[in-house]
């Protein structure tokens, strides 16, 4: 199992890049999205890596977060989505987007993706609907950027998940309310300076 690949990048075309680790080139295919998120050529780049097996066929799929990497397993088996399929749509949703749209039952976003029509947009929510929650969107919204800081302690993610409970309460969904405590620094913050942080937001 190869979990992620370092090295210097060598090579950029349409969904794949090429990473030079020294002793072997490695060809890795990632989202659209990535491609922004890229290194200039020659300098150093890590991708966490999913190795996929086929009869005649070894690929390489990467992704610069290890959010984006567990999305893309959870999509890889759904069925009728393999993993070109969720490389689509990972191109089109970041995994924070792509948990508001399954929470909310979003499945007309979920089809804009290319290859996703409105049935097998409506059979991914209905697989991966116990396997995503308001818990694991918050605890997303810092991954890989801050992952060793501790700004999000446990009294901190309770007051936030809280506040979410709260404002679903107040006749909001679960995607608009996860979407209005993004981003907010709750270090410290009560559950009531949550709420009307978030409804600030909302108002705006």
């Amino acid at each position: 199992m190869i979990s992620f690949v370092r090295g210097t990048l060598a090579g950029v075309s349409e969904n794949k890049i090429e990473i030079d680790t020294g002793a072997l080139g490695y060809e890795v295919n990632v989202p659209a999205s990535v491609l922004d998120e890229l290194p200039p050529i020659g300098t150093e780049v890590k991708v966490y890596t999913y190795l996929s097996h086929k009869e005649d066929e070894m690929s390489l799929f990467g992704f610069t977060t290890k959010d984006a990497l567990a999305m893309f397993k959870l999509l890889i088996n759904v069925n009728g989505i393999g993993p070109r399929g969720a490389l689509g749509i990972l191109s089109v949703f970041t995994p924070v987007d792509l948990r508001f749209a399954v929470l909310a039952g979003d499945a007309k976003a979920i089809s804009r993706a290319p290859g996703i029509g409105p049935k097998t947009a409506q059979r991914l929510i209905i697989e991966l609907k116990d396997k995503v929650s308001l818990e694991d969107g918050l605890a997303h919204f810092n991954d890989d950027v801050q992952p060793a800081a501790g700004k999000n302690n446990a009294a901190d993610m309770s007051a936030k998940n809280e506040a979410v409970v709260a404002l679903t309460v107040l006749g909001y969904s679960n995607s608009e309310a996860l979407k209005a405590v993004q981003g907010i620094d709750v270090t410290g913050m009560t559950t009531e300076d949550i709420l009307k942080a978030a409804l600030k937001k909302l108002t705006f």
